[in-house]
């Protein structure tokens, strides 16, 4: 059997080979790259991650860690674990003479009175603690070390079936482990990595400092024991990357024993089966590219190989080597101990081996003839002579009683050198530090020094942990067909033969023929050293028949920053976005910022907003804003309008509905899904043109709720270029249009307006972030829930405003009618439209940017509570100013949700109403308008508003009545004109006005159109039930305006 132990970097005039043939040489913009020529400099970069990584030196700083690589065969002996703390984090239990170390005065001292190997061995107990009393770490450990990594051995028996066959792991045997390591190690250390493959374990712990720079942690394991699979042989692995830059790949092994041919063969083809069939989960390399599929060992930066590899020394009598090596360790006993009295026999029995072993090769090369006891004698005194031992071989040497004079001469008869010489195994980068310390098996348990001479052991062996850095993966098949390992070894010179005439004394031995300097470039492109600083063995750890090995090396990697890289990738996107913007089409949106001429009070300055800012908008004003499009690029740009990206309940198309859009003086509806497209020249410029005007009273009604803001995008596409997007925003004031009843009665004197300029205690003006563009800067308009003030009228204000407005200049209109009204004049306009002033067939201005100015005009002063009539431009005829008013009460009555009668009061007269059509007889007018009106008393506010809208039309009618009744029935009312008392005046005395068909025209006309005003409640049913509907509505309204007698 054999442990194995090297390290030392890859030279790293290789590197670049290894890297073009590893499994990241197909993705684009792998790294390292070939050495660029000037053509390739002077190119573009082709992505931001290859320009991110090409500036790698800013983002990167080197940092120092120390990695403590341990191995041991624990031969599934109990107890063990309770060592591991001592060795391998503490780093005791080594014996300097047989550890190859250099220790100074101070470590020398303190080890002066540690416990002698005979103490130690007589305290020896099966399953307890065998570290020596006393003793002190020489190696590296504790906090000193960054990353532990520990490869076992054996922590099960693999020559039991019962393990061998076991269909899972019992993860017992590895938490028994890992507490003995945690007990050892300083507080803070993290276990990063572990994997288990029946008795191979491999655990790794990185310091607090350390594992935050680990990433990318993948395990896996290999068996290629029992039928080529079974796991009782094999490998367990790690992979990690440690600070985004350094690929480490750590490799714990156990693989075939024997000394036989087959046998070296078999371990030849252990390690070829452990290389082509591990693999790691895929990774994401520096810069960002995620690969399709897993790692191999070779496309790593550093590989750690250690394990129990089972070479043998070749053709080297066992006897012989066994006498030299407990030549040394004989030293460390008192000559009156077992142990020594024990190694002595040996020694006996070794020499009288070897000088039997020499007397027969000369006497079968002698034709002396002389007596037997002469013969000895010479044959005695020409073995020292021209015959010469082992023993001879090193007494020849410079230091003969040195323990590095005897592994000098032993190591040129290794197995592993020799396949590695000969390209079968271990040929292709990897390394071995220097050998300075004895074998670590076979020794008796319990001993320090006293090796094992049972018949099972032939040939004694060296331990080997092996580091390989970044190599050339090739194909295993066909490296395997190559170097010969698929062949059964028949070549006898690369198997090494034992003569002591001419085996080892000439011999040079050198570990590091083909090693190179620690400095590597890894395949990230960094540049990293790795250095080993202990290499040996631990010889005072007696649970095991082997003893356990560690090596230390210190690894200056390069490390990424975080933040300083963060800070490269911005301005690298940000060059990058420069270049490809410079060659791509583009235009530039100027924003006309002027101030709207509406009072501001607002904290914020909108000139300070970018975008498109209307100020303060009012129900049916009109703001213009305009935006130029230059194109600023190169060469020519093609923009469009497109859809904007709308949220819940807002309207879909190139624009919100209150926006209307002019595109090259062309119009383009909002809904549109897109706008023709608009082709500039380099240097030309067109503009946009906005109009925002809100007349939709449904709109007005969501804004005043606050369901929906005046605050939106328009997205500009330019095609091949980037999309632009400007914000579009006001501030709304608040109207009563489209309040219900019960909250027009609550709003105080002086108007909507004046309570949403008041600022509620503890409450202030802020900017907040529009639900619609997502962004900030939007004005949030303080707002006052009219549900919860006090009502502060009988009926809404607002319609005492208006209802007594119109009532008055109608009233004028018809006296100056009647005043100035000549034979040219024709009819007056309430005998050509019955339903005067509220027909719109008599607006002929409508539609009119002067109507809807005064329109707006109109609402605004009676959100403000100011004078109704003197709101609308001057110079105005009373004529339009009526109409314009007229309009603004039926915009008002039809945002009044649900109407001006509800629908449980409906519910109520319409049942009456069907009722009296089939009494006999038929109650008077009188009587049905006192029966409705104390329907309608259940609720006041809406009793008193159908009283002000049916006493309006009322009185209307009746003017307009008389002045029909003054003109002659055959000729033209006269041209002289006629003083009246007053526009309204009530009329007295008992007679009565005779009813004329005007009249009763007039008032037909009039409840058709505010029925639909006055109950606005859904109806059921087919056409008839609709048509019987629209029938009563209109009834009621007549039974208020048409004078009837008794039925």
């Amino acid at each position: 059997m054999a442990l194995n132990t090297a390290t030392s970097p890859r030279p790293a005039s290789t590197i670049s080979t290894i890297s073009a043939s590893s499994l990241m040489q197909n993705v684009p913009g792998h790294f390292p790259a070939p050495t660029p020529s000037e053509e390739d400099l002077e190119a573009p970069l082709q992505s931001l991650s290859q320009a991110v990584h090409a500036r790698r030196a800013e983002y990167v700083r080197p940092k120092h860690v120390r990695l403590k690589l341990g191995t041991w065969n624990t031969a599934a002996f109990k107890g063990t674990e309770k060592d591991v703390a001592g060795w391998f984090i503490e780093g005791k239990g080594v014996t300097s003479e047989f550890a190859g170390l250099s220790l100074g005065d101070a470590s020398k001292e303190r080890l002066e009175d540690r416990e002698g190997p005979a103490e130690q061995e007589a305290r020896f107990e099966k399953k307890a603690g065998t570290m020596p009393k006393g003793d002190v770490g020489v190696v590296p450990g504790k906090g000193e070390v960054g990353l532990y990594v520990l490869g076992l051995q054996e922590v099960v028996d693999i020559t039991s079936f019962t393990e061998a066959l076991r269909p899972y792991t019992d993860p017992s045997v590895a938490l028994r482990w890992k507490e003995a390591v945690k007990e050892g190690l300083p507080e803070g250390y993290v276990l990063v990595a572990e994997q288990q493959l029946l008795g191979l374990l491999l655990l790794i712990y990185a310091a607090p400092e350390v594992a935050s720079e680990v990433r990318s942690v993948s395990t896996t394991s290999v068996g290629t024991g029992i039928g080529g699979y079974m796991g009782n042989k094999g490998a367990v692995t790690a992979r990690i990357v440690l600070g985004e830059t350094t690929r480490l790949v750590f490799i714990n092994c156990h693989m075939a024993a024997g000394a036989d041919k087959p046998s070296l063969e078999r371990r030849n083809w252990d390690a070829a089966q452990i290389l082509s069939r591990t693999r790691f989960e895929p990774i994401k390399d520096s810069m960002d590219l995620t690969q399709t599929t897993g790692e191999q060992i070779g496309d790593e930066d550093f590989a750690f190989w250690m394990g129990d590899l089972n070479y043998r020394l070749q053709d080297i009598p066992g006897d012989d080597v066994r006498r030299l090596l407990m030549l040394h360790t004989r030293n460390e006993y008192d000559l009156s101990q077992r142990s020594a009295r024990k190694i002595d026999g040996e020694i006996d029995n070794a020499t009288e081996s070897v000088k039997r072993r020499v007397e027969g090769r000369l006497s079968d090369e002698s034709n002396d003839t002389a007596s037997t006891s002469a013969t000895s004698g010479r044959t005695s005194q020409d073995t020292t002579s021209t015959a010469p031992t082992l023993i001879d071989e090193i007494s020849a040497s410079e230091d003969p009683t040195s323990l590095q004079t005897t592994l000098a001469c032993l190591l040129p008869h290794d197995e592993l050198h020799a396949q590695m010489k000969t390209r079968k195994a271990f040929h292709d980068g990897w390394c071995e530090g220097p050998i300075r310390f004895l074998p670590t098996y076979k020794y008796d348990v319990g001993s320090v020094g006293v090796f094992d001479s049972t018949e099972e052991i032939s040939l004694l062996t060296r331990p080997e942990t092996r580091v390989k850095e970044e190599e050339n993966a090739r194909k295993k098949d066909e490296e395997m067909k190559a170097n010969g390992t698929d062949l059964t070894a028949s070549d006898d010179d690369i198997l090494f033969d034992y003569d002591p005439e001419t085996d080892g004394g000439d011999r040079e031995y050198d570990e590091y023929d083909d090693n190179a300097d620690g400095v590597v470039i890894t395949r990230e492109g960094f540049e990293d050293e790795l250095t080993q600083e202990f290499y040996t063995a631990h010889q005072r750890v007696l649970s095991s028949d082997h003893k356990p090995l560690d090596a230390v090396f210190m690894l200056k990697y390069d490390a990424v920053v975080p933040e300083l890289k963060a800070k490269v990738h911005a301005e690298v996107a940000k060059e990058l976005d420069k270049a490809e913007n410079d060659g791509r089409p583009d235009v530039t949106v100027v924003v006309d910022k002027h101030r709207a001429e509406d009072t501001e009070y607002d904290d914020s300055d909108p000139a300070n907003f970018e975008g498109v800012w209307f100020g303060e908008i009012r129900w049916g004003q009109a703001k213009h804003r305009t935006l130029t499009i230059a194109n600023t690029g190169r060469v020519a740009a093609s923009f469009t309008l497109i859809e904007r990206p709308v949220g819940a309940g807002q309207s879909s198309g190139v624009a919100p509905k209150w926006l209307n859009l002019k595109v090259s003086n062309e119009h383009l509806r909002s809904s549109s899904t897109g706008s023709e497209a608009v082709s500039l020249e380099p240097g030309e410029t067109t503009t946009i043109e906005l109009e925002l005007r809100i007349f939709d009273v449904s709109v007005a009604t969501s804004l005043n709720e606050g369901s929906e803001t005046l605050d939106d995008i328009l997205v500009l596409r330019v095609a091949e270029g980037r999309d632009h997007f400007v914000p579009v925003r006001g501030t709304w004031l608040e109207t009563s249009l489209g309040r219900s009843i019960s909250k027009l009665v609550r709003i105080p004197e002086g108007g909507i307006r004046r309570l949403q300029r008041q600022t509620p205690e503890g409450k202030s003006r802020s900017r907040g972030t529009s639900a619609a563009s997502g962004t900030k800067g939007s004005v949030e308009t303080p707002r006052i829930s009219l549900q919860d003030a006090p009502v502060r009228f009988s009926a809404p204000r607002e319609l005492f405003r208006l209802t007594e407005v119109v009532e008055e200049l109608s009233g004028r209109v018809v006296a100056e009618w009647e005043m100035t009204s000549s034979e040219d004049s024709g009819k007056p306009p309430w005998r050509e439209h019955a339903g005067w002033p509220f027909d719109e067939a008599c607006w002929v201005e409508k539609g009119t940017e002067q109507w809807n100015e005064a329109l707006s005009d109109a609402c605004d002063a009676l959100d403000s509570d100011g004078p109704l009539e003197g709101s609308i431009q001057a110079g105005s005829p009373k004529m339009q100013r009526l109409y314009v008013l007229a309009q603004l009460l039926l915009l008002f009555l039809e945002g009044i949700p649900g109407g001006m009668i509800p629908e449980s009061l409906w519910l109520g007269i319409e049942t009456y109403l069907a009722g009296n059509a089939k009494s006999k007889p038929e109650p008077s007018t009188e009587e049905q308008r006192m029966a409705i009106s104390e329907l309608l008393s259940q609720s006041p506010s809406y009793s008193i508003s159908f009283v002000l809208i049916t006493s309006m039309l009322d009185r209307l009618i009746q003017e307009t009545s008389k002045s029909d009744a003054k003109e002659p029935e055959t000729e033209p009312a006269a041209t002289s004109p006629r003083r009246l008392a007053g526009p309204f005046r009530r009329i007295t005395g008992t007679g009565k006005l005779p009813t004329v068909a005007p009249r009763e025209q007039s008032a037909h006309a009039l409840a058709k159109i505010f029925a639909p005003l006055v109950v606005r409640v859904p109806t059921s049913g087919g056409e008839k039930a609709r048509a019987m509907h629209e029938r009563r509505r209109v009834e009621l309204m007549e039974l208020f305006l048409v004078k009837r007698g008794s039925g």
